[in-house]
């Protein structure tokens, strides 16, 4: 079945979240990764102040995530995403006449901010609408998603040549847009209504005494911390290896990746649902991610194999890291859903981001000092072999989450992905 086929196969809602979340990448991406040298160049801010300006939009998207999930459940989907998509207009709005860093923190903490509101809400509403067919659903919203990636900073490119201002001008008419389409033409939808009124603190003791939703989400961090480093260490493997060519070559990861995602998507996951449920793909997945670093331990140490098959291992790892997300993502959302017992699912998804995020901060940080630090001991095979362990921890544990599961009878291709029966009520 072709892409378009599978996209036509979902209902209007479905379509709608898809393609807006291609326009939610293509807008971020065609700016903020541009917004640094932005900051540093043309406004002057100290790189303590650029720093600082970075970590208020992680802050603001990543802590808040759980508060746009909580308000998603009680306010319902839609109001979610348009106020989200509407923020995050007026934050990219405020970047072109930002000139003071008060003005620019606020800016930034607004589009954060935004992401927190929209991000749990578009993945619940798109969870309720599909089904029993989460996972495909899912499957073809990573396509989109990753296509908004390959094609935001290429865009943003292009639109540099003309100033950063204009970039921030386009991308807040990208978000305009998603914000009058989703206003209009998207459907109200909220979650499953609880059999009685609880507060807020009650729903969060109800998700944080999951225990099998926070075993969960503590071991999926590894795939985040893993995945990410397409944005980290190999980025300054590539600069490490290419010298003045580096930045072709870290833009051709970033191809590399998105092309993998885009393309393989489907069959990726049609292969593992045809072979193995939930459960089992998502060890899978996790298992290809924790290889994917072993190219580059091969090539990486006292007699290195020369500059082109260093190149040709980076590539490598960077395909099996796009296949390793591929191959995780969509069970991931679904298996979020099952162990929410499909109540509260916005607030799942909005504690789970945080969680992960926690994971993503720690690790990079983890990651970045122990890069310098291997380089100057000259045993950068270390960094590489501290990424496979960690994805080799998560799969373990994801392993054992699936065999302790407390209902045995269940066919075992399913137990991660539906949980006990008690969960389900």
């Amino acid at each position: 079945m072709s892409v378009f086929t599978k996209f036509a196969s979902f209902d209007r809602p479905a379509q709608l979240l898809m393609i807006n979340q291609f326009g939610i990448n293509l807008g971020f991406y065609m700016l903020m990764p541009y917004l640094a040298g932005y900051l540093a160049g043309p406004l002057g801010l100290a790189a303590w102040a650029v720093g600082l300006v970075l970590g208020v939009r992680n802050f603001s998207q990543q802590g808040m995530f759980l508060i746009g999930g909580t308000l998603a459940d009680r306010l319902g989907y839609k109001p979610l995403i348009v106020a989200g998509c509407l923020l995050r207009t007026g934050g990219f709005a405020l970047l072109i006449v930002a000139n003071s860093l008060p003005t620019v923190l606020i800016a930034s903490a607004a589009t954060g901010f935004a992401g927190a509101l929209f991000n749990p809400a578009v993945r619940a509403y798109l969870a309720a609408d599909a089904g029993e067919r989460r996972v495909e659903a899912f499957a073809v919203f990573n396509m989109f998603y990753q296509a908004g990636i390959l094609a935001g900073p290429l865009v943003g490119l292009a639109l540099m040549a003309v100033d950063f201002r204009a970039t921030a001008a386009v991308a807040a008419t990208v978000f305009a847009a998603l914000t009058v389409a989703q206003l209009f033409a998207l459907p109200a939808r909220r979650g499953k209504p609880s059999t009685e009124k609880t507060s807020v603190l009650e729903d969060w003791r109800t998700v944080m005494s999951n225990r099998r939703f926070l075993a969960f989400s503590v071991a999926m961090i590894g795939s985040y911390v893993l995945s990410f480093q397409v944005y980290l260490a190999l980025p300054l493997q590539a600069e490490f290896i290419a010298g003045a060519q580096a930045q072709t070559l870290v833009s051709a990861l970033f191809v590399v990746s998105g092309v993998v995602a885009v393309a393989g998507q489907l069959r990726i996951t049609a292969w593992l649902r045809a072979r193995w449920g939930a459960g089992r793909s998502l060890v899978a997945g996790m298992t290809v991610l924790a290889a994917s670093f072993v190219p580059l331990i091969v090539v990486s140490g006292p007699s290195p194999f020369g500059t082109i098959t260093a190149v040709v291992a980076l590539l490598v790892t960077t395909t099996l890291l796009a296949i390793g997300t591929a191959a995780v993502f969509p069970f991931e959302m679904d298996t979020v859903v099952s162990l929410s017992g499909d109540r509260l699912v916005a607030t799942h998804y909005g504690f789970y981001n945080t969680v992960v995020g926690v994971g993503i901060l720690i690790g990079n940080l983890a990651t970045g000092a122990i890069v310098g630090a291997a380089r100057d001991a000259g045993a950068d095979w270390a960094v590489w072999a501290g990424l496979t362990a960690i994805g080799a921890i998560a799969a373990l544990a994801l392993v054992r989450l699936e065999r302790t599961d407390p209902a045995p009878s269940e066919p075992a291709q399913h137990r991660l992905a539906t949980g006990s029966p008690t969960a389900r009520r």
